[in-house]
């Protein structure tokens, strides 16, 4: 069982890790404090037409997702439907951030989904991952 000792799998594995790092911090984070971050956002969607529920719903789910997707990213386990779901969240984060027309965020956002389009695009290159352990097994 040789690991590959190239450059391109090296920083696809760095990438990943610091990608799995941001995305499961912002959910982690939240999650002690998921009323507040409710609310929060809630205030912030308050003059746009999504329901006061919806958006809560929507709060707990973002906060749950990022967790588990940036863990799942950490051990790079089940990685192509996780960068999957993760460009899916940050679509849906993207259309909120649009319709409360907060367009530096939005850019903000438009990098992380660039950066999750990049990962599943070279994800030939994942080599230091649970995912790449099963497959040599």
């Amino acid at each position: 069982m040789k690991l590959p000792d190239n450059d391109a799998s090296l920083a696809y594995a760095l990438a990943r890790l610091g990608l799995g790092i941001n995305i499961a911090l912002h959910g982690l984070t939240r999650l002690p404090h998921l009323q507040s971050f409710a609310a929060g956002l809630r205030e912030q969607f308050a003059a746009t037409f999504l329901p006061s529920a919806s958006v809560t719903i929507a709060a707990y789910g973002i906060a749950i997702a990022e967790a588990l997707l940036g863990v799942l990213l950490l051990l790079g386990t089940f990685l192509r439907p996780t960068l999957i779901a993760g460009s899916l969240l940050m679509s849906l984060l993207l259309f909120g951030t649009c319709l409360i027309q907060n367009w530096n965020a939005a850019g903000i956002q438009m990098i992380y989904l660039a950066f999750y389009s990049v990962m599943l695009a070279t994800a030939k290159f994942d080599a230091f991952s649970i995912d790449a352990l099963r497959r040599r097994a």
